[in-house]
């Protein structure tokens, strides 16, 4: 539409100047930058190092007692510069024991006995580890210190049921199993915290090392082991001709059957062995996960994820065909998920070999697998599997520590969720489920909870507090810089930050400091903004004139996050003429601003449109000339 105004803005200049700003750091940051294990450029530092664990795993499942066990061999690497004198061992599943420290209640089927150690030695020395009394997190007390720069190699033997009711792992149904976080792991060792020791209470999530795997897993004839890595023998435990349709699937654009639920009925699936010992490996990656069944039918296909290279992943389903209808266009959404993630946002190759969507209860990521539920919905369902998918960035390619900065996973995990429904579904639909799922239930929060800053360590912050910094705000505040820095410049310094950080362990202030860099702008007067303050979302319109060919009037940030939004401009005659203001205008100052509009035609009234930013009162953001 033709200009109806033209616009002047004047800036109320307030008594300090942000942009170079230093931003507050805990000491334990500021010592790790001080130490050069991280460096204020957004590199890692020239010191910078992270521990690595080469596991070996043998894992049984009994269909019938429901029990998992498993032995491992754990090389683990000391790469720090520490004396080690002990060792934490996480075994996240321990949160089914009555003792451990929960968030919430739970039922009667959700508690088990929790892990038994059966053996335990450290370079071939024999350990009493007693795990009776261990929840999540268990310590072992060295007899020989781990020196810097040096190895040790652990062995375990163990075994815990599974929990009969399902949540991210356990029992879907009698014949089907989520087996996650199944194994005893060396906990992450790190250059800001040391070890990790944050019990897992079933709200904040992971933090592992970057680790290489080689595990089996043994399971009775007739089920199928769905798994993260790379499937080493398919020709041992499948048919023949199942096995051939998996590896057609690995090169077919559109959807393979691989095997059908009368296939599985009549035991023409899987080697008719009493078990069968199904093989996977999978490097560099922070964790391996796998699931079962002997009812679930098998879809797969593939699609091209790197166009340079020509390489393709795998996308595959397994479900229940009565109660997954949702999932009979599961591997549909999945390759489109690869492939515009892969070409769009991040616009990042999927990094993996392949990606499984299993019908359960947890709508959960894992690496390479997905355990989403099925909702009835097919839209909702799309869009739940795309978030899941969307993970495999963060915290997965990025080794985020969830535990501690949720907002870093979840928040980017919604910013690609959102991205992709506009293209899936249009923007209203997407602008529409955003609001309604991820900003709605945080603005309008009574409490004072949605109003903590960003930065707080997630697991400390509860209640509302977790989920709208988790998702909505940190989600918000991304959205907010790709619309200030514009998309080509946003993608470059997103970019950057990716290719800096991804297999390490990046912490919110590499963020702030890559993106900089990246940008090649000082952006921390944004970063205070959206992550250091109790601000919220509101606009207001506040002091107007109108007179004959012009209108002044000050737009105040009430709320006072760094937010784009519309100005709405409309004629006596109905005509609207919109103006899109960045969160660049907030960069001096942030409470409010002075605009002027000139016109020749008769102004009717002047409104503030957010947009996916809901007003906290959106009853000040309209003024009407009377």
């Amino acid at each position: 539409m033709k200009k109806l105004f033209s616009v002047a803005m004047l800036v109320v200049l307030g008594s300090y100047q942000l942009s170079a700003q230093e931003l507050y750091m805990p000491r334990n940051i500021k010592a790790a930058y001080q130490k050069g294990t991280r460096s204020m450029n957004g590199n890692p530092g020239a010191n910078y190092w992270q521990n690595h664990g080469r596991y070996s795993m043998d894992i049984k499942v009994d269909a019938e007692t429901k029990v998992v066990s498993g032995q491992e061999e754990i090389v683990y690497s000391n790469n720090s510069s520490d004396t080690l004198k002990t060792l934490a061992i996480r075994f996240v599943n321990n949160l089914h024991k009555p003792t451990s420290p929960r968030g919430g209640a739970v039922s009667e089927d959700f508690l088990t006995t929790g892990l038994n150690i059966s053996s335990f030695s450290v370079d071939g020395e024999t350990y009493k580890v007693d795990s009776k009394n261990w929840g999540t997190v268990g310590n072992v007390r060295l007899k020989k210190p781990l020196n810097p720069k040096s190895k040790t190699t652990v062995k375990i033997s163990w075994d815990y049921p599974l929990s009969k009711e399902s949540g991210r792992e356990g029992q879907i149904d009698p014949n089907s199993f989520f087996v996650a976080y199944s194994y005893p792991r060396i906990s992450v060792y790190d250059d800001y915290n040391g070890w990790d020791r944050i019990p897992h209470t079933d709200r904040a999530e992971f933090y592992n090392d970057f680790n290489d795997y080689v595990f089996s897993v043994k399971a009775p004839k007739n089920y199928v082991v769905y798994a993260t890595g790379d499937f080493l023998n398919p020709d041992e435990v499948l048919q023949p001709e199942i096995s051939a349709r998996l590896k057609k699937s690995y090169n077919t654009d559109g959807v393979v059957n691989i095997a059908t639920a009368d296939e599985l009925k009549n035991g023409k699936v899987t080697a008719q062995k009493d078990w069968n010992t199904w093989k996977f490996k999978a490097d560099h990656i922070p964790d391996v996960t796998f699931a079962l069944s002997n009812h679930y039918v098998w879809d797969g296909g593939s699609v091209v994820v790197d166009a340079k290279t020509g390489r393709r992943a795998s996308a595959q389903a397994a479900y229940n065909p009565t109660t997954g209808k949702d999932f009979l266009n599961s591997v549909k959404y999945n390759i489109n998920a690869l492939a515009w993630f892969s070409n769009n946002w991040p616009g990042i190759p999927y990094p993996y070999a392949k990606s499984i969507a299993f019908q359960g209860f947890a709508d959960m990521e894992y690496p390479m697998m997905v355990n989403d539920s099925n909702f009835g919905d097919p839209v909702f369902a799309q869009l739940v599997q795309d978030h899941e998918v969307a993970h495999t960035y963060f915290p997965f390619f990025m080794g985020i520590n969830e535990t501690r900065y949720a907002y870093m996973d979840e928040g980017w995990a919604t910013t690609f969720e959102y991205l992709i429904g506009i293209a899936e579904h249009g923007k209203q639909a997407a602008d529409n489920f955003y609001k309604k799922f991820r900003v709605n239930s945080y603005i309008n929060d009574k409490s004072a909870e949605e109003d903590q800053p960003v930065i707080s360590m997630s697991d400390q912050v509860s209640g509302a507090g977790y989920g709208n910094n988790s998702y909505g705000k940190a989600s918000l505040s991304y959205l907010a810089l790709k619309d200030m820095l514009g998309d080509d410049l946003f993608k470059k310094a997103l970019h950057h930050y990716m290719n800096t950080w991804n297999g390490k362990h990046p912490i919110p202030w590499d963020y702030f400091n890559s993106m900089n860099t990246g940008s090649g702008q000082n952006l921390n007067w944004f970063f205070q903004n959206w992550f250091f303050t109790n601000n919220y979302l509101d606009l207001a319109i506040g002091k107007t004139e109108v007179s004959s060919g012009k209108a002044t009037f000050v737009i105040k940030n009430v709320g006072g996050f760094a937010i784009p939004f519309d100005i709405l401009v409309t004629d006596t005659e109905g005509k609207t003429e919109t103006i899109h203001k960045t969160p660049v205008v907030w960069k001096v100052n942030q409470k409010e601003f002075t605009m002027t509009i000139t016109t020749n035609r008769k102004i009717k009234s002047i409104a503030l449109d957010n947009g996916i930013y809901v007003d906290a009162t959106p009853n000040d953001n309209v003024y009407t000339v009377r």
